[in-house]
């Protein structure tokens, strides 16, 4: 049935001010360093025309990752592109980020110490600070924690984590923000040292807090950094299987903090809507069918919501980030490069707004199929433009919106980012068959995105009119249409409407 939609701004309820830098992103550790990271897809499997075969033996990562040569943060198309979504928090992390060493005095000529897995050149590193400093963005990392820095029973030592932190400090780009490990709940899977249990990632979370506030007390120390512990992996459609919890040793954000002596600042977690076709054999996985579904849109929202109980119990007060974010763990599903996934990607920022102040950082700039940028080349895909759009036409402040969510009609609502009188919306027509009609009063501009040749095509259109970049490399005029009283959404569409 057709959707009938009143905007009306009498009934907007101001709700809270907004991070200038909500959307931000991941740049992998090993995208900095070169190393494995998921492989590609099939051009078939991106169009959806030839399915992606069940990896049975998922702990076989052959079957799924290749080596990537690291990418080039120096490119200045790939400047161009981040200065043009604006100011972010650049995230440099990843599980390759709990083996890294940091050979800035070239100790090891490139070759990987014992106990680590790869190496981080002093060239490489300052690169990446520059690439920060281009985009006026802040950086936050993780450190290593792997049996190259200490035996599971040996308090963790800092001699590593001091020389990156003193080295970004010198070239005048500080770290700006800290989690001490990547994941640490997933203790099997993130290269800690043999035998590391909770307790000790609490021993050692403690000091790792308490150096910070020693050493670096304008970094803000942001934790714990989890995964999957609210068990959103067995949220998947019924006929995927069942969750990751099922199949790897996990530990709660209680007993990583344990008593908890050094407060943090920020309380993160990683939120995926579940795992790819790559991991689809361990469960969790959402078939395409089911992308533009009410318990698949209500995904990020609810890991939001549960996690803020964890985020007052922890850091009362403060912000709340997704450091990881995306469609799906295992490098995202083959729809993620199109604009399929588009409808979730503004969903996601629309119902965080309504849930909290923090920062999503998507995963990630410009690596594997859920990246912004296509890797190598960097040619922006759908997603890249949808947050563009969200960070132009989107103020500050968030308003809550009665009866926002039912299917055909998913409304959120913002201040006008250029400070004029008025406001935003943003109307995601969540039906695969029918048209969501959107009233108001008086005139507006609409920005309405959909796929070109439908749903799962790899070009988004703007109003009708195709968003790539021309040959200079600059970006397609992304200007609403002026309209009247009301406009129709395709099936599948999104729409910024600005109204006085």
């Amino acid at each position: 049935m057709a959707k009938f939609v009143k905007l009306d701004s009498s009934k907007l309820t101001a709700l809270r001010e907004i991070d200038e830098r909500l959307v931000s992103y991941n740049v992998e550790m090993t995208e900095v360093t070169g190393g494995t990271f998921w492989k590609a897809y099939t051009e078939a499997q991106v169009d959806g025309t030839e399915e992606f075969p069940v990896i049975k033996d998922w702990s076989n990562m052959g079957n799924l990752q290749q080596w990537y040569d690291p990418i080039d943060t120096t490119n200045p198309r790939l400047i161009k592109l981040a200065k043009d979504l604006g100011t972010a928090w650049v995230r440099v992390s990843g599980t390759w980020a709990n083996k890294t060493y940091y050979d800035f005095d070239n100790n090891y000529n490139g070759k990987v110490p014992e106990g680590f897995q790869n190496v981080l050149s002093k060239q490489q590193w300052l690169n990446l600070l520059d690439f920060v400093r281009a985009i006026d963005g802040k950086l936050l990392v993780s450190i290593a924690n792997c049996p190259g820095i200490h035996s599971a029973d040996e308090p963790m030592p800092f001699d590593q984590a001091d020389l990156l932190f003193r080295t970004s400090k010198e070239y005048g780009v500080p770290i700006s923000a800290a989690e001490f490990t990547n994941e640490p709940n997933l203790i099997a899977l993130s290269g800690l040292p043999k035998g590391y249990t909770a307790a000790d990632h609490a021993r050692d979370h403690d000091l790792f807090g308490a150096w910070l506030r020693e050493n670096y007390p304008d970094c803000l120390f942001v934790g714990p950094c989890t995964v999957g512990d609210i068990d959103m992996f067995n949220m998947g459609n019924d006929k995927a299987g069942g969750g990751m919890a099922a199949g790897f040793q996990m530990v709660t954000t209680e007993e990583l903090l344990g008593e908890y002596k050094s407060k943090m600042d920020v309380f993160s977690y990683h939120y995926y809507n579940g795992v790819s076709e790559r991991g689809a054999a361990m469960g969790g996985h959402w078939p395409y069918e089911a992308i533009l579904s009410e318990r698949y849109l209500g995904v990020a929202g609810y890991c939001a919501r549960q996690y803020t109980s964890k985020r007052d119990k922890y850091v009362p007060g403060g912000q709340l980030w997704v450091t990881e974010s995306g469609d799906a763990g295992c490098g995202g599903n083959t729809w993620a490069s199109t604009y399929a996934d588009v409808p979730r990607t503004l969903n996601e920022l629309g119902d965080f707004c309504t849930v909290t102040d923090g920062i999503v950082f998507h995963n990630t700039l410009a690596s594997s199929d859920y990246g912004y940028l296509k890797h190598g080349t960097f040619d922006p895909r759908p997603n890249y433009f949808a947050v563009l759009l969200w960070n132009r036409l989107m103020g500050k402040t968030c308003y809550s919106v009665p009866n926002n969510l039912v299917e055909g009609a998913h409304v959120y609502c913002h201040s006008r980012k250029d400070g004029k009188d008025g406001h935003v919306y943003l109307v995601i027509n969540n039906s695969w068959t029918e048209t969501t009609t959107v009233q108001f009063d008086g005139a507006a501009q609409a920005y309405v995105l959909t796929g070109k040749t439908g749903i799962r095509s790899r070009t988004m259109c703007l109003n009708g009119k195709d968003l790539v970049l021309d040959a200079n490399d600059e970006l397609p005029e992304l200007t609403g249409e002026a309209v009247s009283d009301k406009i129709e959404l395709a099936p599948g569409a999104c729409a910024f409407i600005v109204v006085d």
